[in-house]
């Protein structure tokens, strides 16, 4: 059962950076880093539907890394959809309505919003993107992406 997303409703990023910061403290690995954060992200809140990574494993390629969730797509050009959008601008996309969005691809035919991030390495470098998908319209805000970048950088950027 899903809860609608109201004013009253928040995440608290500050705890949910705790834990994180807790589980992943001296982990070096990429890998093990995206899978317990998105781990803990997912389970963090009923908005969110689908919850993974997308690594930059080429020139303007990215590949599906760990999630949680149905089923993503293996692979996204930089060119094509919100998380070829975040890659290439490296810039949040915050998608209300995601049949609004041109070029965006269907992963999940029940998405109706998503938040896709940047996530960045200590050099600068782009590694991945963070994508959230969620079955309700209009479900992230901007307080949603402040909270998820903060977590995203002292994970993957110090």
């Amino acid at each position: 059962m899903s809860v609608a997303v109201t004013e009253d409703v928040h995440l608290d990023y500050a705890a949910l950076s705790r834990t994180i910061r807790a589980l992943t403290e001296g982990e070096t690995d990429e890998v093990a880093l995206m899978a317990t954060v998105v781990c803990e992200v997912h389970h963090a809140d009923s908005r969110f539907d689908w919850t993974g990574f997308y690594r930059v494993t080429g020139p303007e390629m990215l590949k599906i890394g760990p999630y949680q969730g149905g089923h993503g797509c293996l692979q996204i050009p930089f060119s094509r959809g919100v998380c070829g959008a975040a890659a290439r601008e490296k810039s949040v996309q915050l998608v209300a309505d995601v049949h609004s969005f041109p070029d965006h691809i269907a992963c999940a035919s029940s998405t109706r919003s998503e938040i896709v991030l940047p996530v960045f390495n200590a050099t600068g470098e782009l590694i991945a993107v963070f994508d959230i998908d969620s079955d309700q319209p209009a479900a992230f805000t901007q307080r949603d992406a402040d909270g998820l970048m903060a977590i995203l950088r002292e994970v993957f950027a110090t």
